[in-house]
C-alpha cells in the first residue's frame, strides 16, 4: 500500500499513545471530518483515513502487526484483512485503482456507538431539545407601586402542578411602569421538553386609579379649589403632589380652568431616570354657597361698582 500515511501520523499520536489517547485523538479527527459537518470530497477522505487509523490502532492484536510490518500486515488484495472486521475492496485497474476498506456491521457498530454517541449524541440531544412556552398573566399593581417602584408577592398558578396549586413570586415593580406594559419573569414558564430551557412568564400590567390624579404618559393632572377672593385679589394655593405639597401663585384675576405647570412632578421615565414628566394644575374658582346678609349686601356693592359687565375675550 505505497503512498499511505502512517496510521500514528494521521491521528497526531506518538507510537507510545495509550488506548485513551487513541480514543481521544480520534474523537476530535471524526468530529473534524465527519461528512455530516462538512462537505466536500476532501473531508470525506480525511475521515475515512483516521476512521481507519482508529480501526487498526484501538486493536490491540492489529496494533501488533502493525507496529511489526506496517501497511503490509493488512495488504490482503481484496481479501479479507487479518482478524476479522472488515475487509479491503479494489476498485479499477492497477495503474488507476484504489482500495476502501470495508467494515463489518459487527464490531463496527459497537465502535460507532460509543466514539460518535458521545461525538454526535450530544448535538442531537441539543437540537431535539425544546424551550417551554411562554405563559401570560395580569397583575395590578397600585398607582404608588407603579410611579415610585416596589417589589412585590403575587399568587399565580404554578404551571408545573398538574393539580392546579398556587405559586407566590416575588416581583419588582420598575417605576414609571403605566397600564398595558408587561414585565417578564424569566424561567416562570411552562418547562422545556427533553432538557430545553423553561419558558418565560409576562405579566400585563393594569395600574389602579388613585383618587384627585390622571395620568397621560408621563404627565399627571389634578385640580386645585380657590376661593373666589383669591382668585380676584391673586394669593397662594397649597396643591398636593406626588412628592409631597407645594405652594403655588395664584395671580391676581385668575380665571377658572386656568392651568399650573409643574415641572418635573410627573412619573419617572422607565427608560432614563433622569427624565420625568410634569403636573398639569387645573385652578376651579369656588363660588361661596351660603352668604349672610352682610355678605350678601358686599356682593351687591360690588356687582354695582363693576357695573354687571361680563368678560370678553
Amino acid at each position: 500500500m505505497a503512498g499511505k500515511r502512517d496510521y500514528y501520523e494521521v491521528l497526531g499520536i506518538g507510537r507510545d499513545a495509550d488506548d485513551a489517547q487513541i480514543k481521544k485523538a480520534y474523537r476530535r479527527l471524526a468530529k473534524k471530518y465527519h461528512p455530516d459537518t462538512n462537505s466536500g470530497n476532501e473531508a470525506e477522505q480525511k475521515f475515512k483515513e483516521v476512521t481507519e487509523a482508529y480501526h487498526v490502532l484501538s486493536d490491540k492484536e492489529k496494533r501488533k502487526m502493525y507496529d511489526q510490518f506496517g501497511h503490509a500486515a493488512f495488504d490482503q488484495s481484496g481479501e479479507d484483512s487479518p482478524g476479522g472486521g472488515g475487509y479491503w475492496k479494489s476498485y479499477g485497474g492497477p495503474q488507476r485503482g484504489y482500495q476502501e476498506y470495508h467494515f463489518e456491521s459487527g464490531n463496527m457498530d459497537d465502535m460507532f456507538g460509543d466514539i460518535f454517541g458521545d461525538i454526535f449524541g450530544g448535538f442531537r440531544g441539543r437540537s431535539s431539545r425544546k424551550r417551554g412556552s411562554d405563559l401570560h398573566a395580569e397583575v395590578t399593581v397600585g398607582f404608588d407601586e407603579a410611579v415610585f417602584g416596589c417589589d412585590k408577592v403575587i399568587r399565580l398558578q404554578n404551571p408545573s402542578d398538574p393539580n392546579g396549586g398556587v405559586q407566590s413570586l416575588q416581583v419588582h415593580i420598575p417605576a414609571g411602569i403605566d397600564t398595558g406594559k408587561s414585565i417578564r419573569l424569566k424561567g416562570r414558564g411552562m418547562p422545556g421538553a427533553n432538557g430545553g430551557e423553561s419558558g418565560d412568564m409576562l405579566l400585563r400590567v393594569t395600574v389602579a386609579e388613585k383618587p384627585g390624579y390622571e395620568r397621560k404618559g408621563l404627565d399627571v393632572y389634578t385640580t386645585v379649589f380657590v376661593p373666589f377672593t383669591t382668585a380676584v385679589f391673586g394669593g397662594e394655593a397649597v396643591v398636593d403632589t406626588l412628592y409631597g405639597s407645594v405652594l403655588c401663585k395664584i395671580r391676581e384675576g385668575t380665571q377658572s380652568g386656568t392651568k399650573i405647570r409643574l415641572r418635573g412632578k410627573g412619573i419617572v421615565s422607565m427608560k432614563d431616570s433622569s427624565v420625568h414628566g410634569d403636573q398639569y394644575v387645573t385652578v376651579q374658582i369656588e363660588v361661596p354657597g351660603h352668604l349672610d346678609e352682610t355678605a350678601k349686601q358686599k356682593l351687591r356693592e360690588f356687582e354695582a361698582a363693576y357695573g354687571g359687565r361680563a368678560r370678553t375675550a
